[in-house]
């Protein structure tokens, strides 16, 4: 059983690097073209329409040098966070609760893998810091509700 739940782990680090490799790469995407935008060309003269162009170019660019770093990060902390199995809430566990299977690592939209719906989230979220130290069949409260987490590993 510790050899499926591995496995499984193992598969979900995979799927995440995959998901942020693939939102770095939209993101740097968005960052060069901005930049690209952002220059202007060489003529002697410009008007005051393109220079504004440029600027608003080289301010979208600099929105989109966020996400990079940010999904640089995410990565970073994906390739280098224990993912073995476990008994308690702590980064790297999966854990189940109320027909939900979130991963504790990144935040992440909700993604699929072998059937089952799974989304990351972050050690500094709310929910983490309701549910970390439990293990299964303990319950944390969130929003005024009770929660019981079904499995841990």
């Amino acid at each position: 059983m510790t050899q499926d739940r591995q496995a499984i782990k193992d598969a979900l680090r995979t799927k995440m690097l995959s998901l942020e490799a693939a939102e770095l790469e939209t993101a740097i995407e968005h960052y060069e073209r901005f930049m690209a935008d952002a220059k202007l060309g060489g003529r002697e003269q410009y008007d005051n329409s393109d220079l504004a162009e440029a600027r608003e170019n080289r301010d979208l660019a600099a929105a989109f040098d966020h996400p990079v770093k940010d999904h640089h990060s995410k990565i970073d902390v994906l390739e280098n966070l224990d993912f073995a199995v476990t008994d308690t809430v702590q980064p790297g566990a999966v854990v189940r609760f109320g027909g939900r299977s979130v991963i504790v690592a990144v935040s992440t939209a909700q993604f699929e893998l072998e059937g089952e719906t799974y989304m990351g989230i972050s050690p500094g979220s709310p929910i983490y810091q309701a549910m970390s130290g439990l293990g299964a069949g303990d319950t944390f409260e969130l929003n005024g509700r009770e929660i019981k987490i079904d499995e841990v590993f």
